[in-house]
């Protein structure tokens, strides 16, 4: 069974400031991982910074801090620019890096940028020949690869990452082709809604609700095979600190347009923590034994209310 450890999500980092605080902030409040997501256009998350330049600022005024993407992009990257700069970040940083991909799912992003949206399937295509190459770009001899692709002849990158054989992937994926290729290929899955084929993410209940959560994890654990004990389940949660348990989640669902959800359906999300500080913690050692997720990551408006939480089970 994994450890817990807990990240934060920079929602709110516009500025120099917003990331060194932010940054000095999960450090010193115990947490593991700031993340960034990666996106070029201000909805549906709002601007924000390059992820790899910025966590290597965020970096640079820590000491301890891991740092990771949540997610990146593949096709906004060549994956022997992304080996490159993962590399450099990941020495510049003492070995603190993260590498979280995904196969990039935001149509009106790729419209406004003149990509082309492929079908889920090539997409998919070419995130598997990327985690491939990136593999092989992080070790210690040259890379030959051809694949439909993707083509590299006899390239040897520098500089070596510090983390061996290369940083910690996440991948993130919600769908049962993703979640296996995570469970194959991840040294963390981060579990999300799935993608629709419009290019938005899903915002069905359903993609909440505990029997599509427990689907998700046979999907991982399938694609694990054998390594399934030692695969990292990551979750982005919303915790509410609150002492009427009934009342704060009957708030929750109205604030996102599910009127017609009981408090019930609600408190069985394993994604909602609602509660008392005490109650929240029983819930994430009950649904580790339960789904096995242990890398919980919340939002930065909420680091300092869940802060508690963190103290208490970081490590256990």
């Amino acid at each position: 069974m994994q450890p817990f450890r807990f990240g934060v999500i920079g929602e709110t980092v516009r500025t120099p400031a917003d990331l060194t605080d932010r940054a000095r902030r999960a450090e010193d409040l115990g947490y593991s991982t700031l993340l960034l997501r990666d996106h070029f256009v201000e909805e549906p998350f709002g601007h924000q910074l390059a992820p790899l330049i910025a966590l290597t600022a965020a970096a640079s005024v820590t000491t301890t801090l891991r740092v990771g993407t949540q997610v990146l992009a593949n096709d906004y990257r060549h994956p022997v620019m992304l080996a490159k700069e993962a590399a450099t970040l990941d020495l510049l940083s003492g070995g603190r890096l993260e590498l979280g991909i995904g196969a990039g799912w935001l149509r009106d992003e790729y419209a406004s940028a003149g990509m082309a949206f492929d079908a889920a399937g090539e997409r998919v295509g070419r995130l598997e020949e990327s985690i491939q190459l990136l593999k092989s770009l992080f070790g210690t001899t040259p890379t030959h690869y051809a694949g439909e692709h993707y083509t590299v002849a006899g390239l040897d990158t520098f500089p070596a990452p510090v983390q061996r054989p290369h940083p910690p992937l996440m991948i993130g994926a919600g769908s049962k082709r993703m979640l296996r290729l995570a469970g194959r290929e991840a040294d963390i899955v981060g579990v999300l809604s799935k993608a629709l084929p419009d290019g938005t993410i899903s915002g069905d209940v359903a993609e909440r609700r505990p029997d599509t959560m427990a689907q998700k994890v046979a999907w991982i654990r399938e694609g694990a095979g054998d390594r399934a004990e030692q695969v990292e389940l990551s979750m982005m949660i919303s915790p509410v600190i609150a002492d009427d348990v009934r009342e704060s989640a009957s708030r929750f669902a109205d604030a996102r347009g599910w009127d017609a959800l009981a408090a019930d359906e609600v408190l069985a999300m394993p994604s909602v923590f609602i509660g008392p500080a005490e109650r929240i913690m029983d819930l994430i050692r009950q649904r580790r034994e339960e789904y096995g997720f242990s890398y919980y990551v919340v939002s930065d408006r909420a680091m300092d209310a869940f802060a508690p939480v963190v103290a208490k089970l970081s490590g256990d």
